[in-house]
C-alpha cells in the first residue's frame, strides 16, 4: 500500500502529531474518569446533606470501641 500524504508534511512533523495525538486521547480519558469519580463523590455528599439532621447525632450501629478477639490455647503451640 502507498503511504499517502495528503497534507505533504515531512515524517517527523507527522510522527510528532500522532503522538501528540494519543497523548489528548489519554488526557481525555483521564479527564472523564476524574469528572465521573468527582460526581460519584459530590452525589454522595448531596445524599449525605439531605439527610435528616437527627441521623447525623446517633451512634454508630457498630461499637468498635468493644470489640474483642479472644485469644485461644490450642495444644501443641505454647
Amino acid at each position: 500500500m502507498e503511504n499517502e500524504n495528503i497534507l505533504d508534511v515531512s515524517e517527523k512533523s507527522r510522527l510528532t502529531a500522532d503522538i501528540t495525538l494519543l497523548m489528548l486521547k489519554g488526557a481525555g480519558y483521564a479527564a472523564v474518569f476524574l469528572l465521573a469519580v468527582w460526581f460519584l463523590i459530590a452525589v454522595m455528599a448531596w445524599i449525605g446533606r439531605a439527610l435528616p439532621e437527627e441521623s447525623r447525632d446517633t451512634p454508630d450501629p457498630i461499637n468498635r470501641s468493644s470489640l474483642t478477639i479472644e485469644a485461644t490455647d490450642y495444644a501443641g503451640f505454647a
